[in-house]
């Protein structure tokens, strides 16, 4: 008897179950992209993620196809999942490259790059990578309102490489293997003109030439360096060391 019961409840529960099913079967690519973004916004990524994927995977040719590859990217950028991010942003750029949302998705590119450079000590790829993707939005964005962000974070990352460089040199001065200090000071110069370590490079290599006895040759790159930096804070220690 209580089988027989419980039987018309399990019914209605099944139905209920299947009625709920073919509901979300019948979410039409809007539907699910807000579903998406009501779980982006909530900070619920990996929920947000499958309603994206559902866009990209099930509604390819939908208007808010490319809407939906980017926020996958936005969900992995968030989630500092940023070699994912790339990933997706990627995506977007090579399966959808008339999208509005391109500049955008190139300057997030460079923009995970940029969040996965380390510290000047460290090995610098992923840095290089990330000038590369940021010089890529400007060549092809010039009038979009990020390059100067962009431009900016070039810049520092100019300045990490240039760290690296000087730091380098300067524990070769501190080995005393003068003739590879002078070839690190060397790099800084010729490819980091630019970067604040520029001028305490150029220093250094003055008195690491000092150092091998090149005399007049630090002579000559002391003129070069009171030409370039005429109010140098270093001007009292570049003549003591030429003395």
């Amino acid at each position: 008897m209580k089988v027989f019961c419980l039987t018309p409840i399990i019914l209605l529960v099944t139905l209920l179950s299947c009625n709920s099913s073919n509901v979300e079967k019948s979410l039409s690519a809007e539907e699910r992209f807000q579903l998406g973004m009501k779980e982006f916004n909530d900070k619920n990524y990996l929920e947000a993620i499958g309603e994206f994927n559902i866009v990209t995977l099930q509604y390819p040719g939908s208007e808010v196809a490319d809407d939906a590859q980017y926020y996958l990217g936005e969900c992995r950028f968030d989630r500092e999942e940023y070699l994912l991010a790339a990933y997706e942003y990627e995506a977007l750029k090579r399966n959808m490259p008339a999208s509005l949302l391109v500049p955008k998705a190139q300057y997030k590119i460079a923009l995970s790059y940029y969040k996965l450079a380390p510290v000047a000590s460290l090995d610098q790829s992923y840095t290089l990578k990330a000038i590369d993707e940021f010089q890529a939005f400007i060549e092809y964005y010039p009038t979009d309102e990020l390059v100067s962000d962009a431009e900016m974070k070039i810049q520092e990352l100019r300045d990490r490489l240039a760290q690296k460089e000087y730091m380098t040199a300067i524990l070769y001065m501190k080995m005393e293997y003068f003739k590879a200090a002078t070839f690190y000071f060397n790099n800084v110069l010729e490819n980091y003109h630019d970067s604040k370590y520029a001028e305490s490079a150029y220093v250094g290599k003055i008195e690491s030439l000092i150092k091998r006895k090149k005399h007049t040759e630090a002579a000559a790159e002391a003129e070069k360096f009171f030409r370039k930096f005429p109010n140098t804070v270093y001007r009292s220690e570049v003549e003591s060391i030429l003395k």
